[in-house]
């Protein structure tokens, strides 16, 4: 009998018999198979080995209550995770001294929850209280699983803000090096950190660590449409990003936007943007994005490279594995970039 889950384990879900004499081990785990309770009964010498498989419920007659014995239980007791509390049957003669043999296991085993039972013991009565028994090892397991679950979201936790953090000083700064007064410096600043807060709300809304790239570009243009900014076209199937490509690209349209709305296309009431991407066929599956602006002002190529353009080139050739493509045409800036879809996917868990 297996006694383990996938994870290794004890599913506590079965119940290990100690009963060397007579068949009082065979009968009790008839009794409990016949209820669907899986049993296995222990010979003394395999005791430690079947311990170390995590039974539910330990039952232990009382002439199996010898000094080996107790020891190995002891032993197996003083090993237990700080969760786990192994319910532990006995059956006793009807003319045992209970309290003095209950006194004498409480020394032996502090960390066991003892049940005695006097023989003989009505089968009804046995059956319910190792079932109330393999109850309470199932929320012992619950209370460990939600521990082990409390502790890697506290890592998870811990790791995703120091990440936010450096992001942010980094976007601070890059940002302080471009500024060319306070106000610049802060009207920027806080434009890249609500870019960078609104992905983490899109995060967050779906559910996980994917997002589809449509509302990682409706967080981001979605401010200049409802101010009154029509010349917006939105257009590309559904594609689910990971969440640190979806940071990445939230950020790199934001700089976008904000270079269209002080000096490109936004800038003037019948300019225009058009954001369009595609799944391009090949041996893999390549996303192919492209920005275009239209109707502003003449574009001329800047004397100096800014914070946002030295950000997409370094950060999106990092995500894409190929540099962007970024043309100062004069009718209009023009970017685009592609890659692999398998990098800015979330990764399988399976």
């Amino acid at each position: 009998m297996s006694g383990t889950d996938s994870n290794g384990l004890g599913t506590l879900d079965w119940v290990l018999i100690l009963a060397p004499y007579r068949k009082d081990a065979a009968y009790t785990t008839s009794l409990l198979q016949e209820r669907g309770v899986r049993a296995q009964a222990a010979d003394p010498a395999d005791l430690n080995n079947l311990l170390a498989l995590s039974p539910g419920v330990l039952v232990v007659t009382h002439e199996a209550l010898d000094p080996t014995a107790i020891a190995t239980v002891a032993s197996f007791l003083q090993h237990q995770p700080n969760w786990s509390e192994i319910p532990i049957v006995i059956l006793l003669d009807r003319a045992a001294p209970q309290v003095r043999v209950q006194a004498a296991l409480n020394a032996a085993w502090p960390r066991s929850r003892q049940i005695f039972y006097q023989r003989p013991v009505a089968a009804l009565e046995l059956i319910s209280g190792i079932q109330s028994a393999l109850l309470t090892r199932a929320r012992q397991r619950d209370v460990r699983d939600y521990l082990e679950r409390e502790t890697e979201l506290r890592l998870e936790l811990n790791h995703r803000v120091k990440n936010i953090l450096a992001t942010v000083v980094s976007i601070f700064d890059m940002t302080r090096r471009g500024a060319t007064s306070a106000a610049s410096l802060s009207e920027d600043f806080k434009g890249r950190l609500r870019a960078l807060a609104d992905v983490h709300s899109a995060v967050f809304a779906a559910g996980g660590e994917a997002v589809p790239l449509t509302d990682v570009v409706n967080s981001v243009l979605a401010p200049y449409i409802s101010s009154g900014q029509h010349g917006i076209t939105i257009e590309g199937p559904e594609v689910l990003l990971s969440r640190e490509a979806g940071t990445t690209l939230a950020l790199s349209l934001h700089e976008l936007a904000t270079n269209a709305i002080k000096y490109g296309g936004l800038s003037y009431p019948e300019g225009r943007i058009d954001l369009e991407w595609k799944i391009a066929s090949s041996s893999e599956p390549v996303l192919a994005l492209r920005w275009t602006e239209s109707g502003g002002p003449p574009v001329v190529q800047p004397s100096r490279v800014g914070y946002g353009t030295r950000y997409m080139r370094a950060a999106l050739t990092s995500l894409f594995g190929e540099p962007p493509d970024l043309v100062f045409a004069s009718d209009g800036l023009r970017f685009s970039i592609h890659g692999l879809l398998s990098r800015l996917s979330p990764q399988s868990t399976e």
